[in-house]
């Protein structure tokens, strides 16, 4: 019984060794570019809100127009009220 069980041991042993090294390296790499990830977005956050607010500014115009002479015009979908001056009369 001795002779069988103490070699069995010896094989068992290794098999069970094999495995984990794989599984914990995988989870390893899934941890660290789970960290990474949500480092660089803590980091890029405020250059994202930035970004978001000047899109948002896009919905105030039409699309770019393109006229004959090459000009390239970007009009107001609601124009801007003309400043109204503050005095009637101007001094020279």
């Amino acid at each position: 019984m001795k002779r069988l069980l103490i070699p069995l041991a010896f094989v068992a042993t290794p098999l069970f060794a094999q495995d984990t090294p794989e599984l914990e390296g995988r989870d390893l790499m899934s941890e660290a570019l789970r960290l990474f990830m949500r480092g660089l977005l803590e980091e890029m956050e405020p250059a994202i809100d930035d970004l978001s607010a000047l899109l948002d500014n896009l919905d105030a115009y039409h699309a770019p127009e393109v006229l004959p002479n090459g000009d390239i015009i970007i009009r107001r979908k609601t124009p801007l009220e003309p400043d109204e001056p503050a005095g009637g009369e101007i001094e020279l």
